[in-house]
């Protein structure tokens, strides 16, 4: 991190700039420290959501790769398979005597 400092100025209702000031002074924190670390944690969360909506926007392109190449099950195909399943693992739990 570079030692060089910037001032960042900007415009808040003086009852918001007075309370975050108390909260600060009675955190024993200085107001420019809190105001970095809150700057550090938006950018994060930035980041975070920007991520995620990388991942979501391929995830939605390759299920709808899938569905264009016909790689998918319908519903009632999955609901038979559930149900055959059902039927075997009941079968085989009645063998099994549970």
């Amino acid at each position: 991190m570079s030692t060089n400092k910037a001032i960042f100025t900007m415009k808040l209702e003086p009852e918001l700039r007075d309370s975050f000031m108390a909260a600060a002074a009675a955190a024993d924190r200085p107001a420019s420290q809190v105001v970095r670390e809150l700057m550090r944690d938006y950018i994060e969360r930035q980041r975070q959501a920007d991520e995620y909506r990388e991942y979501l926007s391929h995830k939605v392109q390759r299920a709808r790769a899938q569905r264009d190449a016909g790689d998918f099950a319908t519903n009632a195909d999955v609901e038979a398979q559930a149900a055959a399943r059902r039927e075997t693992l009941l079968k085989q739990a009645k063998e099994a005597g549970v």
